[in-house]
C-alpha cells in the first residue's frame, strides 16, 4: 500500500511531512524517508518503522520549504534503507516517491543501463528519477509526461527537481494521491487523513491527472496530451479515524470493498496480453516437471485458499495434491521426498505452525513455495521460491481481501505449473486468463449488492445457528463464509459438505436454522438442490449464493444473491463476497466488535 506525503509552503517541510507519515502508518510499510529542496536536495532514509528515520532526523535534519516522504512495503527489492524511497537520478536533483508497480521496469533498467546509469537499490522505482533525467531539457513537467509515456504499470508518484524547486509534481495511474489546499501552501498525500490536521479543503486526482504543485495553488494537466484540467475540491467532514477508514465504519468493511483493486494488483504484470509470467516464482520447467506429489499447507483462512484450488490443480497437473492444516501436517510424518513441491500459504508470513511445516518440508528435502502477502517476512526469506500476493496491509483480523488475493495469486501458480509441464493448451489458458481479468469487475458488480445483503442481515441476526453448505468447490467456499460469521458475530456457524447433512447434522435442522447455500457449480446444481429440499422439509431457512437463472433452486431460497457467471475454478473468488458481507452486517448489526474480535490475533505467532 505505501504511503506518500508533500509539503510546498513556507513553513518548515520536514516536520510536517513526518506528521503526515504518521498519520498513515495504518497502512502498513517496512521502510520510510523524506526528501527536502533547500537548494540542493537531501534525502533521509531508514528501513523499519518512523521512529528509526526519526531518531536520524533528530540528530541532523534537512531544512526548506518543500519536502516529499514516502512509507515503503516491500515488492521489487527487500526492507532496507537502499530501497527505501525517494530514489534520486545520478545526479541527485530529480528525486521521485512512488506506489504501485512499474511492470516493464526490467526493460527500462537494461536501456537506462546501457546509456551508463547506475542504480542504487533494487527497486523498480529507481528507473523513474532516471528516465526523467532523459527527458529532461530544462522543463521537468515535460520530462515527466515523456517518461511516463515509456512506462506500464501502476503509480501515485510525486517528482521535485532541484534545478525548479518552486513545484511539485504528482501523477496517478491506478494508485490514489490527494491533494490538500490552504491559504499559502499546499500539502500531498496517498489518503485523506495525512491531511486534515492542516486542510478540509482536498483535491482528489483521477487517473490520467498530473499536478502541479505550488505554495497555496494546483493546476492539473492530462498527462497523456499535456490539455488543462479543471477540477473543484471537495470540503472533507470526516473526522481523523472516519478518514483512515476511507469513511468506512470499519475496516473490515473497507478491506472488502477493496478487493476489485486488490484482485487487479494480484494480476498485473502477471497475466497480460503476451500471456502468463511467474518468472518470479523462481519455478522452471525442469524443477516443475520433476513433482510427483503438492501439499498445499495454511492456517484458517490460508487454509480455506489452498481447499479452494486443490482440486483443480489435482485435475489439471495430474499429481496427488493435499491440502493439510499446517498446526497437523508438522506432526504426522508426511510423505515428502525431493519430488514434492509443499507450497506455503499466509497473509503475514510469521504463523508459527506454518514456518514449521516449511522447515519440516525443507529438511526431507521437498520445493518450498511460499504463497505471502508480507515482504521481507520469515516465511519468504525461508522459502525456495516466493509468490506476493500484494494485498496491502490488512488492519481487520478478519481476513477478507488477503483470502481473494491468495485464490487469485494460487490460480495463478497453478496455471503456471500446468504450463510449464505441459498440461495446458493455449486455448484454455487464454480461457482462463481472459476469465481473471473480467474478476475484480465482477467483484465490483458484486459489491453494489450489498444493501440488499444488509437487509438479509437485519433478519438473519436474531439466528443463533447457521449451516454452510456446498458441494466441490462451493464446500471450500462453505468453510470460509463459516469461518467470517463465527469469528465476528460469534454465532455458531458450521461448513459441511452438502450430501453429508443426512449422516447426522440433518438431526439438528428446526426452524431455528438458516442454512447458507452456496451453488456456484453447474455440474453439482442439481444434486445440492436436492440437499436443500431436505433442509426446507424441516423448516430451516436458506440464505442462497446462487448464479443468474438458476430455476427452481432460486425458488427454495428466501434470500438470494446472484453472482455473475464466470469459469466454475474462478467462481469462489466471487462466491465469497456475499458472505464476506453478510458476516460483516449480522455482527454489525448485532454490536460485536468487528475489527478486533474477542480472542483472536492477526498473525499467530506461537503454537
Amino acid at each position: 500500500m505505501c504511503g506518500i506525503a508533500g509539503y510546498i509552503g513556507s513553513r518548515e517541510a520536514v516536520p510536517i511531512v513526518m506528521d503526515q507519515l504518521k498519520r498513515l502508518e495504518y497502512r502498513g510499510y517496512d521502510s520510510a524517508g523524506v526528501a527536502a529542496l533547500d537548494g540542493d536536495v537531501t534525502i533521509v532514509k531508514s528501513e523499519g518503522k518512523l521512529r528509526s528515520l526519526q531518531d536520524l532526523l533528530s540528530v541532523d535534519s534537512p531544512s526548506g520549504s518543500v519536502a516529499i516522504a514516502h512509507t515503503r512495503w516491500a515488492t521489487h527489492g527487500g526492507p532496507t534503507t537502499r530501497n527505501a524511497h525517494p530514489h534520486a537520478d545520478q545526479l541527485g536533483r530529480i528525486v521521485v516517491a512512488h506506489n504501485g508497480i512499474i511492470e516493464n521496469y526490467a526493460d527500462l533498467r537494461r536501456s537506462l543501463m546501457d546509456d551508463g546509469c547506475t542504480f542504487a537499490s533494487e527497486t523498480d522505482t529507481e528507473v523513474l528519477p532516471h528516465l526523467i533525467r532523459r527527458h529532461y531539457q530544462g522543463c521537468i513537467v515535460t520530462a515527466l509526461r515523456e517518461a511516463l509515456r515509456r512506462v506500464r504499470g501502476s503509480y501515485a508518484l510525486t517528482v521535485v527537481c532541484a534545478d525548479e524547486p518552486d513545484l511539485i509534481l504528482a501523477a496517478r495511474h491506478d494508485s490514489p494521491l490527494v491533494i490538500g489546499l490552504a491559504e499559502g501552501e499546499s500539502f500531498l498525500a496517498s489518503d485523506i487523513p495525512a491531511l486534515l490536521p492542516y486542510t478540509r479543503s482536498v483535491l482528489i486526482l483521477e487517473d490520467g491527472d498530473l499536478a502541479l504543485i505550488r505554495r497555496g495553488s494546483v493546476s492539473l494537466i492530462r498527462t497523456a496530451d499535456g490539455s488543462p484540467i479543471h477540477r473543484d475540491p471537495v470540503q472533507v467532514d470526516w473526522d481523523a479515524t472516519s478518514a483512515e477508514k476511507g469513511g468506512f465504519e470499519h475496516f473490515m468493511l473497507k478491506d472488502i470493498f477493496e478487493q476489485p483493486e486488490t484482485l487487479r494488483t494480484a494480476l498485473r504484470g502477471r497475466w497480460t496480453d503476451a500471456g502468463l509470467n511467474l518468472t518470479e516464482t523462481g519455478l522452471a520447467a525442469a524443477a516443475a516437471a520433476a513433482i510427483r506429489r503438492i501439499y498445499l499447507v495454511g492456517c484458517g483462512t490460508a487454509y480455506h485458499a489452498g481447499l479452494v484450488v486443490a482440486s483443480t490443480w489435482e485435475r489439471r497437473l495430474r499429481v496427488p495434491v493435499t491440502v493439510e492444516v499446517a498446526s497437523e501436517f508438522r506432526y504426522r510424518e508426511p510423505a515428502i521426498d525431493d519430488t514434492t513441491l509443499v507450497v506455503l500459504i499466509s497473509q503475514s508470513g510469521e504463523t508459527a505452525d506454518t514456518l514449521a511445516a516449511l522447515r519440516l518440508a525443507s529438511a526431507a528435502g521437498a520445493r518450498t513455495q511460499a504463497v505471502v502477502n508480507v515482504v521481507g517476512s520469515t516465511l519468504s526469506r525461508e522459502a525456495d521460491g516466493v509468490l506476493y500476493t500484494q494485498a496491502g496491509p490488512e488492519i481487520c483480523v478478519a481476513s477478507t481481501k488477503a483470502y481473494t488475493a491468495q485464490v487469485a495469486s494460487l490460480s495463478l501458480l497453478g496455471l503456471w505449473l500446468a504450463e510449464l509441464r505441459g498440461q495446458i493448451g493455449d486455448a484454455e489458458l487464454h480461457r482462463i486468463g481472459d476469465a481473471l481479468q473480467v474478476l475484480p469487475s465482477q467483484v465490483a458488480e458484486l459489491l453494489q449488492q450489498a444493501p440488499a445483503i444488509e437487509a438479509a442481515a437485519a433478519e438473519l441476526e436474531r439466528f443463533h445457528d447457521f449451516f454452510f453448505v456446498g458441494r466441490g468447490l462451493d464446500y471450500a467456499v462453505a468453510q470460509e463464509g463459516a469461518l467470517k460469521l463465527k469469528e465476528i458475530s460469534y454465532r455458531h456457524s458450521e461448513a459441511l459438505a452438502a450430501g453429508e447433512m443426512k449422516h447426522g447434522t440433518l438431526a439438528l435442522v428446526t426452524p431455528e436454522v438458516v442454512a447458507i447455500a452456496v451453488a456456484t457449480q453447474e455440474a453439482l446444481r442439481e444434486k445440492l438442490q436436492s440437499n436443500i429440499r431436505e433442509v426446507t422439509a424441516r423448516g430451516a431457512q436458506i440464505f442462497g449464493v446462487v448464479p443468474p437463472d438458476c430455476g427452481e433452486l432460486a425458488e427454495l431460497c428466501r434470500w438470494r444473491i446472484e453472482v455473475p457467471r464466470t469459469e466454475p475454478e474462478l467462481a469462489p473468488v466471487l462466491a465469497i463476497v456475499p458472505l464476506q458481507l453478510l458476516a460483516y452486517y449480522v455482527a454489525r448489526i448485532a454490536g460485536c466488535e468487528i475489527d478486533q474480535p474477542r480472542n483472536l490475533a492477526k498473525s499467530v505467532t506461537v503454537e
